[in-house]
């Protein structure tokens, strides 16, 4: 009767061995070279609303300067701008800008924001940074264009380097929103500014690693 209970505990203890390596399978060790993904336990968001009047109508203001890859126009990015991947102006694309990914949008509008592996390449943490672009009627004849930011800026040393930060972002965006405005109502774009000390590129990037 000994031998007996020893023995099944022996094929118990074989068992509960044999269902644990598929559940260890399962979580392979990070890749040597793998990112630190991280983030802050604490964020504390910010949003940086801007917008412009435009003397034309918001369906003719999206048709100029809505599609997704419009981008490269009006930031006048030199590299220009691509689908990578998805299907164009569907929510789901991702453009060669930021690897920005479409995740919102409306007739007149669209929301994207950037994947926690591009902004981890400069080592900072995730800021959950979006943006929307959004053209809104006004009247027959003019509409409002409104590009809004949100994103974490915890991570920065100080409320100095904060408002530096969000200075920063205006000056860019506000131009952006001036370029629309000239190419939404005919008009030709002047050339880009000198864009020294890694300042000016795509759109967003990690608060505390600049991309942009």
């Amino acid at each position: 009767m000994r031998n007996s209970l020893s023995y099944a505990a022996v094929l118990g203890a074989v068992a509960v061995a044999s269902l644990a390596v598929p559940a260890a399978a399962q979580t392979p060790a990070p890749a040597q070279g793998a990112p630190n993904i991280h983030a802050v336990e604490k964020a504390t968001y910010v949003t940086i609303p801007m917008e412009i009047t435009i003397n034309r109508p918001a369906a003719e203001v999206w048709k100029r300067i809505g599609k997704y890859c419009d981008i490269g126009e009006w930031l006048q990015i030199a590299a220009g701008c691509k689908i990578t991947a998805g299907t164009d102006n569907e929510i789901g694309a991702v453009r060669s800008v930021a690897n920005e990914v479409l995740v919102g949008k409306s007739e007149f509008s669209y929301t994207y924001t950037q994947t926690v592996f591009f902004q981890n390449r400069s080592g900072a943490p995730y800021n959950l940074y979006h943006g929307t672009l959004e053209a809104r009627p006004v009247d027959a004849k003019s509409s409002r264009l409104l590009y809004t930011l949100v994103y974490d800026n915890s991570m920065l040393a100080d409320d100095a380097a904060r408002e530096r930060d969000k200075a920063q972002r205006t000056t860019q965006f506000t131009a952006a929103l001036e370029n629309m405005k000239i190419l939404a109502e005919g008009g030709t774009l002047p050339p880009a500014p000198a864009r020294g000390g890694g300042g000016g590129a795509p759109a967003g990037a990690p608060a505390g690693g600049r991309s942009n």
